[in-house]
């Protein structure tokens, strides 16, 4: 099992930045590929960025491209989104997601475990 915990959302106003923390429990941490989603009012919940257990990173290009950087620690069972550059259009609750293995899934349906999210709110 794999709990996770979403926190540093907030309000901002355009052109500002967050950092998103996800904290995750679980010993093998670092033998899973962690992913980002963000989920807007009465839309689906998207892919925004996602990392493997070796670091290396994907991103959903279309809407973060430049902007997005995930990361990871393993030492710390930690994974971060640095948000810059923020447009009210980024308004979400974004999740953190988690599954087993090194592939680095883009459809929600393919992760096996879920934080609560957090709200992050863009003021034009």
């Amino acid at each position: 099992q794999v709990q996770l915990v979403e926190s540093g959302g907030g309000l901002v106003q355009a052109g500002g930045s967050l950092r998103l923390s996800c904290a995750a429990s679980g010993r093998i941490f670092s033998s899973y590929a962690m992913g980002w989603f963000r989920q807007a009012p009465g839309k689906e919940r998207d892919f925004v960025a996602g990392i493997n257990w070796r670091g290396k990173s994907t991103y959903n290009l279309d809407s973060v491209k430049g902007r997005f950087t995930i990361s990871r620690d393993n030492a710390k069972n930690t994974v971060l989104l640095q948000m810059n550059s923020l447009e009210p259009e980024d308004t979400a609750v974004y999740y953190c997601a988690a599954r087993p293995g090194i592939v680095v899934p883009t459809h929600r349906d393919n992760y096996d475990y879920w934080g609560q999210g957090t709200q992050v709110t863009v003021s034009s």
